[in-house]
């Protein structure tokens, strides 16, 4: 007599039907302008997203640094730190490439994110381990030996399952970390693996930057895993996920909305920057601007987001002498500053280049 298919417990609730809903809406906004993220927009995404799903596990590393990193500059970081987040990076690049069903993805992509870090990447635990929050453990898993079994009877559901793209993938990530198939590295692969089944189902998400919102919410992430492993159900895990599915497209949205408005000025201060590099007095020199707050948030800061600018110490954001060049998107952007941001405008003297920039 064949034996009933695994079937994860959890209920569907009225708050699950709303985020659903709601998560649709934002996708659609999404879809109509242009269904698709801005270039320049999409590769910040990746770079938050891979420093998130980092930063949860520990990594020190902030955006600048990670940007910094991955542009093939020498940071401040421990040889770890500087290895878990290229291997994030290449993961979630090479995303495309896996279906979310196959078990010899799913060691392949642990095999990308862990290489170098554990003795074995790619291959299932062989013992015993668990989920630590601080300094309690919230979560035994499951003997080794059951490990195989389990991650199979999973795929199967995940692949058979009627349930909507964003149940199953919420189910998924919350049973794989149940399980714990891997010595280290679960969190980071359940993370990647819901990313991997939500962009199978809309392309969008490829570049929706959940991790970050679970990483600002991370004390809430571990208390809804620990809320269904006590309940022996998903439940409370479902609605924390689809919580942070739908606050990170509105973010997104919004990033979308600021980054039109402004365009701008970030066009203006394109075209004052030619290829020597300049503190931020210098800029806002050139800009005729005084008001440095308004600099900052309307001029540098999206310009640094967008990646047409980056600085010249990026290992030390804060540092007096920091000074901010154009990137080759940026000279892509506006090749042809205007002349008197080119050497026609007096020089400041090295006391006034010499503030803290923010």
């Amino acid at each position: 007599m064949a034996s009933e298919p695994y079937q994860p417990p959890y209920s569907l609730t009225p708050i699950m039907f709303r985020m659903v809903e709601e998560i649709g809406e934002a996708l659609g906004h999404l879809r109509v302008k242009n269904g698709a993220v801005e270039p320049h927009l999409r590769r910040g995404n990746r770079i938050r997203t891979v420093q998130a799903s980092c930063a949860i596990e520990g990594n020190t590393l902030n955006v600048e640094q990670v940007t910094a990193l991955l542009a093939g500059k020498r940071v401040l970081g421990t040889p770890r730190e500087i290895q878990e987040v290229r291997n994030a990076f290449v993961a979630y690049e090479r995303m495309a490439e896996w279906s979310p069903h196959s078990l010899d993805d799913l060691l392949t992509a642990h095999g990308v994110l862990m290489a170098g870090l554990v003795d074995a990447p790619g291959s299932f635990r062989s013992g015993g381990v668990g989920i630590q929050y601080g300094e309690e453990i919230v979560h035994l898993a499951p003997p080794a030996s059951r490990v195989p079994a389990l991650v199979d009877e999973l795929l199967a559901w995940l692949k058979a399952t009627s349930e909507h793209p964003l149940i199953a993938s919420c189910v998924f990530h919350y049973e794989f970390e149940f399980i714990h198939p891997f010595q280290d590295g679960n969190g980071r692969m359940g993370r990647l693996w819901q990313t991997l089944i939500l962009s199978r189902w809309n392309p969008l998400f490829a570049t929706v930057p959940v991790e970050t919102l679970i990483s600002e919410h991370q004390a809430d992430y571990y208390a809804a895993l620990n809320a269904s492993n006590k309940a022996a159900a998903c439940t409370p895990f479902i609605e924390f996920m689809l919580a942070m599915i739908c606050d990170a497209l509105r973010e997104l949205i919004a990033t979308e909305q600021v980054s039109e408005q402004q365009t701008e000025q970030v066009t203006r201060l394109l075209a004052v920057m030619g290829r020597t590099p300049l503190s931020a007095r210098e800029i806002m020199a050139k800009l005729e601007l005084k008001h440095r707050p308004s600099f900052l948030y309307s001029y540098l800061q999206p310009a640094l987001a967008c990646g047409l600018i980056e600085m010249t110490r990026p290992d030390a954001p804060r540092a007096r002498n920091q000074k901010y060049r154009k990137t080759a998107l940026g000279h892509l952007q506006h090749p042809n500053p205007l002349s008197a941001g080119e050497g026609g405008d007096k020089q400041l003297t090295d006391k006034e280049g010499a503030d803290h920039d923010e």
